[in-house]
């Protein structure tokens, strides 16, 4: 069991108003969660564990620069897109899942944590017309069956230390899952970064999309 001070040790330069954020981040989603299941329960004591540090691994792989346009495509009750938005103020977040109930939660927690720069949206990828940086997700299905949801949703031209592309938080041996992606790619353990057995086998997947 950890609290949020995991966060803060992890990221030491945060602002004050992102680490009230942060705080505040768990007893907003135990309140929604009691009304609309978006997270398991039993996960209440690992919430920023297993949710909230899960998904600001992609910061510890990519710094994103302001104006950067970010696609949380699954997003569930908002991870990763949620905790990278507070980390990042000056990136914008486009939150879609295509359950409505899961996006009431990622606009609830948007408007109680005064996040603007967070739009949340019951939407299929593959209906959005929008193009951006990056993609992020969490582990929403195989990777053959997720590229061509996104292939097409991707900027030409970066801004970034990453080509624009796809970032996916994913766990376990991915080789066979990989093989058949003909994009550059790398697989990040998350295991560099953070210590813990949860972590032990959690990857930073990116593929190079522009």
């Amino acid at each position: 069991m950890a609290g949020v001070e995991l966060i803060f040790e992890h990221f030491p330069n945060l602002t004050d108003i992102q680490k009230e954020q942060f705080t505040k981040l768990k007893d907003i989603y135990v309140h929604w969660n009691n009304q609309i299941n978006v997270i398991s329960r039993k996960n209440y004591d690992d919430f920023y564990e297993q949710h909230v540090l899960h998904s600001l691994g992609i910061a510890k792989v990519i710094s994103f620069t302001p104006k950067t346009a970010v696609l949380d495509v699954g997003t569930g009750g908002g991870f990763p897109g949620i905790p990278l938005a507070i980390l990042f103020p000056e990136v914008e977040f486009y939150l879609v899942d295509s359950i409505g109930k899961k996006i009431k939660v990622v606009n609830e927690v948007k408007n109680a944590l005064g996040l603007t720069n967070v739009i949340g949206k019951q939407q299929r990828a593959e209906e959005i017309k929008h193009h951006f940086d990056f993609v992020v997700s969490r582990a929403v299905t195989r990777m053959e069956k997720f590229l061509p949801w996104v292939r097409n949703k991707i900027k030409t031209k970066g801004q970034n230390g990453y080509p624009n592309g796809l970032f996916y938080l994913k766990g376990g041996d991915l080789s066979e899952e990989m093989a058949p992606v003909r994009e550059y790619h790398e697989i990040i353990d998350l295991a560099n970064f953070y210590d813990g057995e949860f972590f032990e086998t959690k990857k930073v997947v990116y593929v190079q999309l522009s």
